[in-house]
């Protein structure tokens, strides 16, 4: 039976699943059946992000991704539970679930994160699912993109949906909040790149006593200032989840001179279920399921 949270008497006994972006819909669902059937934050994250990461129509999360300038589809994944225990994965070729494998890393290893091929031999050891990458559509336009000669570090367009993390927050009826956050990163980036996705304290952290907060946008802004954890801390210094997503996108603005094309938001989920997001620029949504039904966010 899971532990209930210290704060169990003053929280309201009610599941609640929040993910970024459009695709966060589907993932909320099946997060939602676990947590429905009396299930624990950390199954419900890790099951709903899994949705997104098998989609071959996604370009941002998994198998469908787009790959790095060298036409290596690399992924990078983690996640959190209600103890402070995380496990990371980045850099990871050919592997369906990378979230899974994460969880892995947190469960089985004394590591927290794993790269590259080390993770990669980690999975297959360990028996995950293996997958062929890219995808013919994917190469396709790869090939294309090589061909035509285009700048390799070229910014994503702002809220384009191919260059977007999953990140996912759940409430159990326990009252603990776990996190997830999965991605194929900037499409054509420079091999090796690594963002803010699978780093702990950038791109999601979750701590049980204050909230969570997952990251996505433009990695490497995220961690120039440790942003989930940023949210979070900001929760813990009495802010409301909305005004802590907030202070951190300002924060964000204040480190650049020019913050043209720079898209990054955050969501954030405190103990008691209140729930708040904000971005660089408008258009950053997100999926938010409760006990009245699901709805898109913007």
């Amino acid at each position: 039976m899971p532990k209930e949270h210290p704060k169990a008497k003053l929280i309201k006994r009610s599941n609640i699943v929040i993910s970024t972006w459009s695709h966060g819909i589907k993932a909320n669902e099946e997060a939602w059946k676990v947590l429905s059937d009396g299930g624990k934050s950390i199954d419900a994250v890790e099951a709903g992000v899994k949705v997104t990461e098998a989609d071959i129509t996604n370009r941002s999360v998994g198998i469908g991704g787009r790959p790095d300038r060298e036409g290596h589809v690399t992924l990078d994944a983690c996640i959190m539970d209600e103890n402070s225990k995380c496990g990371s994965v980045a850099c990871i070729e050919g592997i369906k679930h990378p979230i899974s494998v994460a969880r892995a890393v947190m469960e089985r290893t004394p590591h927290v994160m794993l790269v590259g091929e080390g993770a990669r031999d980690f999975a297959i050891e360990q028996g995950f699912e293996k997958y062929k990458t890219p995808i013919k559509e994917v190469k396709k336009d790869w090939k294309e993109w090589k061909k035509e000669n285009k700048e390799l570090l070229k910014k994503p367009r702002i809220n384009h949906e191919n260059h977007d993390t999953i990140g996912m927050l759940a409430l159990d009826e326990f009252g603990n909040i776990s996190g997830s956050c999965t991605t194929s990163g900037w499409a054509y980036k420079m091999h090796g790149r690594v963002g803010d996705s699978p780093i702990i304290g950038a791109g999601l952290f979750v701590d049980n006593e204050v909230g969570g907060a997952c990251a996505t946008g433009m990695g490497e802004a995220i961690i120039r200032i440790a942003g989930s954890h940023t949210v979070v801390e900001l929760m813990r210094q009495g802010k409301s989840p909305q005004d802590a997503c907030r202070l951190a996108v300002e924060r964000i603005i204040s480190k650049h001179d020019d913050v043209t094309g720079l898209q990054c938001g955050f969501i954030a989920m405190d103990v008691f279920g209140r729930v708040g997001s904000y971005s660089v620029y408008s258009g950053f949504n997100y999926a938010l399921q409760k006990e009245d039904g699901k709805n898109l966010m913007v």
